[in-house]
């Protein structure tokens, strides 16, 4: 094993460093809570809520009528968005 020398105040100065560091991540971590991410369905998710097709839900997102968010080929809505379009759409009797 190799020993390495280090002054004192380096030393001091990367532990609060690596420490600031860790909080930064902490909060980064609280900011995306299972909960957060809970909240957005897929596609499949989507189609079975909404009682459409794959198909039907494409021209929801083209014209504007549904947001959506899109990671590399996968597309995810917000659970409220989704509902948004069910009460705009619901007839009322």
């Amino acid at each position: 094993m190799e020993i390495i020398g280090m002054e004192a105040n380096a030393y001091e100065k990367s532990i609060r460093e690596l420490n600031q560091f860790l909080d930064r991540i902490d909060r980064l971590l609280e900011s995306t809570s299972p909960k957060a991410i809970g909240e957005w369905i897929d596609n499949q998710e989507a189609c079975l809520i909404l009682n459409v097709s794959l198909r039907t839900l494409q021209n929801l997102r083209d014209t504007g009528q549904i947001a959506y968010t899109q990671l590399e080929r996968k597309v995810y809505y917000k659970r409220e968005d989704i509902q948004k379009y069910i009460n705009k759409h619901s007839v009322k009797r």
